[in-house]
């Protein structure tokens, strides 16, 4: 386990460096484009045969639905950032994260089909006018949440630091009486925060507020496809692919939320044999909030 760790780390910080410091994610992003392109462009002869008639192309659409979500999700974006970083940096249940990536993956196609219907039949806004609202303001606002979840990480990482490094004195009592779970049955107090207490903070508020932060922003795809499929009387054909993308979008987000809980369990469990868990999970905690702000806030002056 401890081979596996430090290569695991060794091809974190390697892929980091590619990524930032010698543009691979200019390189991921331009492959994922070019594929969101090519994609695109097929769905359009899909939505055309679709008009005419030919119901068998409705498979078709849906599988290039799939598709576009998952080269959408594949270039940098704010999904897999902060999934990842809360994954390594909260001591949260592989299954749950898994869940918030599904779920977030669909409420993004929830929100294109709201945007677009609540565009097109109460405000008449046009294609242009909603993705001038997508690109402008609700895309900076995603990046400006995960950004303050970036923060709040970091900020709770510190409290926890500080909590692990403050001496603890009683003058009530001699002496203390600890048992497995990090309790002194004599004071009733936790006296550093161990793996099985942070994992128990994790709240149903948490997943909300990862989930929101994710949706807000609806994938461009989905507002195309549903902006057609309406002008086009299919609209219930683009509501499905709508989802459909999501459900591919949410295959790289499941991916890294994968990747993330596993990395840190090993990490963990590499940690728990030098008893140094208390006092390093918070710097774990700081270090993936900080990631998370950082990247965040530089993809949202790209959006300004």
């Amino acid at each position: 386990m401890r081979h596996v760790v430090t290569g695991g780390a060794i091809v974190v910080v390697g892929l980091a460096v590619w990524l930032w410091g010698m543009g691979g994610s200019d390189h991921i992003l331009n492959w994922a484009t070019a594929g969101q392109e090519r994609v695109q462009n097929a769905m359009a002869g899909y939505l055309q045969e679709l008009r005419s008639g030919n119901s068998a192309a409705l498979v078709g659409l849906w599988g290039l639905c799939f598709a576009y979500g998952f080269f959408h999700a594949a270039g940098p974006g704010h999904g897999k950032l902060l999934i990842g970083g809360y994954g390594l940096g909260a001591q949260v249940p592989l299954t749950r994260l898994s869940l918030i990536a599904v779920i977030s993956s669909l409420a993004q196609a929830a929100v294109a089909v709201a945007l677009v219907y609540a565009g097109v039949f109460i405000l008449g806004l046009s294609r242009t006018a909603m993705t001038d609202v997508s690109d402008r303001w609700l895309a900076p606002a995603s990046y400006a949440a995960i950004a303050t979840v970036g923060m709040w990480l970091w900020l709770r990482g510190l409290r926890h630091w500080r909590q692990a490094r403050k001496p603890h004195h009683h003058d009530h009592h001699d002496h203390h009486d600890h048992h497995d779970d990090h309790v002194c049955h004599t004071c009733g107090h936790s006296h550093a925060p161990d793996a099985e207490h942070v994992t128990q903070a994790r709240t149903l508020r948490d997943m909300l507020v990862l989930i929101g932060a994710i949706a807000i922003r609806p994938c461009t795809g989905a507002l195309f496809l549903l902006i057609l499929t309406v002008q086009l009387g299919i609209g219930m054909a683009g509501v499905v692919g709508a989802f459909i993308m999501g459900l591919g979008t949410a295959s790289v987000t499941l991916a890294v939320a994968i990747a993330s809980v596993t990395l840190r369990d090993g990490l963990l469990a590499r940690l728990a044999t030098s008893g140094r868990i208390p006092r390093a999970l918070p710097l774990v905690e700081m270090a993936a909030g900080a990631l998370v702000a950082i990247v965040s806030l530089q993809l949202m002056m790209r959006t300004l």
